[in-house]
């Protein structure tokens, strides 16, 4: 193995059996696994450059995930469009300028809209900008009274006031705690965020959202290797940057995502060279965690959970992790040599932290193949010392969620690695 691949790639620990239905919490009963090599090709070669990795070990990891894991796109958009729809030059008490803006996508003589609701630093003309979705609406990041309420297909909550799948006024606000907003502006970067909803309805159901527009007369579902939700999710990613692209004079945009969003954001930095730098926050299994740890959630598990993520094909590593010939740090590569932030959760076991953090750890030879440094050392760093490099880590204290701590990192990280 050449120099840049010195890494240990093979992590053993004590293999004891564990019922698969009941999650693993336990190190001492992680499976004996090996860590597939990324700088080792399908067939045998060794990867020893950027020009060698791009023409020959990207293509082929990509391809993989694409057609066994998160399902391929099945063809092209007929049309894209925006609309503006509402903008102030005076919004966050005269920080920034807001703008909310409808894209279309068209296809087979169906439609579907969505919103991007669009904060820009005031008096900036090339602020960088993070992209990512939210949970339950546009208006639940923050409290501005202008921006609308999402029409679109709601899970219930009760903590915010969301019942027969309908969002209301009630829920306004509920996550801004999620969203650095002000910070984000006053540090001279803007936020776009969308709905995800919007794009995909979070549910086991085809029938509407992005999906359907690609469907072939008496198609109901997607094949075998086609896009799941994660994808769909991607691909939504990718068109609101379409739109950065030819409205804003934007100069960067990281593409950020939290839980599942983290696991679209990833999927959507590898699909997409465009995103300037990743963020992945707490994504777990099917996100940055490996796959083979089996810790906390599982393959299985998520496939079960939540059978409209992945493709179908994804199903036949249910309980048979150990035959994937990837893991999830491999995924993570596919951003090199853009800046890439994996994060955790101390108390957010269920997406496993240590999974992601070895994830990070295992990816990072690709980034030393364009000169770039990673996480190297194999050892946790403590909590709340993040550990800011091209690909970037922290593990904070608390649970699975998004803290004024995170974005306080993505931010720094960005001015210093993104810029």
């Amino acid at each position: 193995m050449k120099t840049a691949a010195c890494f240990v790639y093979f992590l053993f620990v004590t293999a004891m059996s564990y019922t698969q239905s009941e999650p693993n919490y336990d190190e001492s009963k992680v499976p004996k696994f090996r860590v597939p090599d990324p700088l080792t090709t399908f067939a045998g070669e060794g990867i020893g450059s950027s020009a060698e990795w791009e023409e020959k070990r990207r293509p082929e990891l990509y391809a993989f995930f694409e057609g066994q894991v998160y399902g391929k796109v099945p063809g092209t958009l007929e049309e894209f469009s925006f609309k503006l729809l509402e903008e102030d030059d005076n919004a966050f008490g005269g920080k920034a300028k807001r703008k909310q803006v409808a894209i279309s996508l068209k296809k087979n003589n169906r439609s579907l809209s969505f919103n991007i609701l669009l904060y820009l630093p005031k008096g900036s003309t090339d602020a960088p900008i993070f992209l990512g979705y939210n949970f339950h609406g546009n208006h639940t990041v923050t409290t501005d009274p202008k921006v609308f309420i999402t029409q679109a297909w709601n899970r219930n909550s009760d903590d915010l006031g969301i019942r027969d799948n309908t969002a209301t006024e009630a829920s306004r606000g509920a996550r801004k705690n999620r969203w650095a907003i002000e910070k984000m502006l006053d540090a001279g970067y803007g936020l776009a965020t969308i709905y995800y909803g919007e794009v995909d309805p979070d549910k086991n159901d085809f029938s509407d959202g992005l999906h359907s527009l690609f469907y072939r007369e008496g198609q109901q579902r997607p094949k075998p290797n086609e896009w799941g939700s994660i994808a769909a999710w991607a691909f939504g990613l990718s068109r609101a940057m379409d739109y950065l692209e030819n409205d804003v004079n934007i100069s960067k945009v990281i593409v950020f995502g939290h839980s599942r969003l983290g696991k679209a954001a990833l999927w959507a930095g590898a699909t997409d060279k465009r995103f300037s730098g990743v963020i992945s926050n707490d994504s777990g299994c099917g996100g940055a965690a490996l796959s083979k740890r089996k810790f906390g959630e599982t393959v299985g598990q998520i496939n079960r959970s939540f059978p409209h993520w992945f493709c179908d094909s994804f199903q036949q590593y249910n309980e048979n992790e150990k035959t994937l010939p990837v893991d999830q740090h491999q995924l993570l590569a596919l951003m090199a040599p853009r800046p890439l932030y994996v994060a955790s959760a101390l108390k957010d076991e269920w997406a496993d932290p240590r999974g992601e953090f070895l994830s990070a750890h295992y990816a990072s030879p690709v980034y030393a193949l364009y000169g770039k440094e990673g996480i190297v050392a194999p050892q946790m760093p403590r909590i709340d010392q993040a550990i800011h490099k091209t690909l970037a880590y922290h593990i904070r204290t608390g649970e699975h969620d998004v803290t004024d701590y995170d974005w306080e990192n993505y931010i720094a990280w960005a001015k210093a690695f993104v810029e």
